[in-house]
């Protein structure tokens, strides 16, 4: 199994996900981008999520195949929010992999209808002007946002002790904290997005969890997408947040349970 995590993320947090499928009989492997984890960072401030290119993440996920392509086969994909993207286009690309399962996968950013043009014309001026490594207004900024957000508001999950093992993680490492993306990222992402929006369903077996109280990414997007994928599953965990390979151990078993009985049964 290819393990793609989402933006700010890093292999480590995933050890409990690997855990679990390993009892399946399933070998995982992950990677940390390009500019996040303990990857090199792109630009002079190492808390911005940065990238030159979206499809730089394909290029990353070239050298991951390359480094497991002795991995025993077949090959599944578990894309998580941005690593949900970039599973998109790779299952679409490529014919190497029999089944993939994605999570909260950002098929479309949230935001307000209001914003969204705003957001467009700020990427594409700080473009034009040699500025797209600083940060969008009412963002983290340079801060993570599990180190800053309290629990009881957070986005990510419903259990206060996934979210204290990854702010103990980073607190003990704190090179893997990454802040908000920068405007080039922003800008490389939504081409990314409006782009995939438009491409054709891969032929073969998915399935997606997203939780109910999904805020992150556009709920409306996953919707649509599974909704015309013939040989694909739609799984809403009710009460859920983003991370649902994240939430409370009861939760955690019986989605990982799910996704490798996805995978074992494709």
């Amino acid at each position: 199994m290819f393990l793609l995590p989402g933006r700010t993320e890093y292999v480590e947090k995933y050890s409990l996900v690997a855990t679990e499928f390993a009892k399946h009989g399933l070998s995982s492997l992950a990677i940390d981008w390009r500019g996040q984890g303990i990857a090199d960072r792109l630009v002079k401030d190492p808390m911005s999520g940065h990238v030159g290119h979206f499809s730089d993440y394909q290029l990353d996920f070239d050298a991951l195949l390359e480094h497991g392509g002795g991995m025993p086969k077949p090959w599944f994909v578990l894309g998580h929010s941005m690593g949900g993207a970039i599973g998109l286009r790779a299952i679409t690309e490529r014919s190497d992999f029999k089944a993939a399962v994605f999570s909260g996968p950002m098929w479309g950013i949230q935001t307000s209808a209001l914003m969204k043009p705003v957001m467009w014309s700020l990427c594409w001026l700080a473009r034009a002007f040699g500025v797209d490594q600083l940060y969008p207004p009412t963002t983290t900024g340079a801060k993570s946002y599990i180190m800053t957000e309290p629990f009881e508001t957070n986005g990510l999950t419903r259990a206060a002790d996934m979210y204290q093992l990854m702010r103990d993680q980073l607190s003990a490492h704190p090179e893997l904290q990454l802040g908000a993306p920068s405007f080039r990222w922003l800008y490389e992402a939504l081409l990314e997005i409006r782009e995939l929006v438009s491409s054709p369903v891969p032929n073969l077996p998915c399935l997606t969890i997203m939780g109910s109280e999904e805020g992150i990414i556009r709920q409306d997007r996953v919707k649509a997408r599974m909704a015309n994928w013939p040989n694909g599953t739609l799984h809403i965990e009710p009460g859920g947040k983003h991370e649902l390979l994240m939430e409370d151990e009861a939760t955690r078993l019986r989605i990982s349970h799910m996704l490798a009985e996805h995978y074992l049964n494709a």
